[in-house]
């Protein structure tokens, strides 16, 4: 079973899917984290987004995640960059990594390899369209800037005091149009996606939701 779960960024996903997969007993793949790994390696190599280098270097790594103290911990050739991943320069990095065509054919490929012999909850910006069109759920998560603003301006808050509810504000706006409109595999919903609006929903919700709408699918294919 394959559950899809896209949509833009500060909404929620990595959350939602945490907690679905925890409902499920399905394992959970973080896509976004993996770009955001990516753009890690470039920026601690000092190695430019087009650069062949970094091709060459991503077709060698290996992701992993691991449940434990009720995280979704990312591991980097078995080195821990759940947090070093989750700072405002790598949010933007990831997304200019993002448009790069030959990175997304191998994270891709990585990501359907990990999805391998599992039921997962897989979650990202092209999961239902590119890299499981076929899955059996696919939920498209949105909510308005200025709510997905204020919940990333609470996460970010203790790390960075300086930061603002309108810095936040401006880079969601900036991300969302980076990744709705580059070439390879913009953010849209799938055709037969479900979309669900969260800005008035608390995240308990959100997960009760899609279990749901994951019971009666599972109920239907029997």
């Amino acid at each position: 079973m394959k559950i899809a779960i896209d949509g833009p960024a500060g909404v929620g996903k990595s959350s939602v899917s945490f907690g679905v997969a925890q409902k499920m007993n399905y394992t959970l793949i973080d896509t976004g984290a993996m770009y955001r790994g990516v753009a890690l390696v470039a920026l601690e190599n000092n190695i430019a987004f087009d650069d062949i280098k970094l091709i060459e270097l991503i077709k060698k790594i290996k992701f992993s995640f691991k449940e434990k103290d009720n995280k979704n911990l990312v591991f980097l050739d078995g080195r821990d960059i759940t947090t070093l991943i989750r700072t405002p320069e790598i949010s933007q990095a990831a997304s200019s990594v993002a448009v790069n065509r030959d990175i997304r054919k191998i994270l891709v490929e990585k990501q359907r390899e990990l999805a391998k012999d599992f039921d997962i909850v897989m979650e990202g910006r092209d999961i239902g369209t590119v890299v499981f069109p076929d899955a059996e759920v696919k939920i498209f998560l949105t909510a308005s800037v200025s709510e997905r603003a204020r919940r990333r301006y609470k996460d970010l808050l203790m790390k960075n005091p300086k930061i603002t509810l309108e810095e936040i504000e401006k880079d969601i706006e900036k991300r969302d149009y980076q990744d709705s409109h580059r070439k390879e595999s913009p953010l849209k919903k799938a055709e037969d996606g479900i979309l669900v609006d969260t800005t008035t929903l608390n995240q308990d919700e959100v997960i009760n939701l899609i279990v749901s709408i994951i019971e009666e699918t599972i109920s239907t294919m029997k």
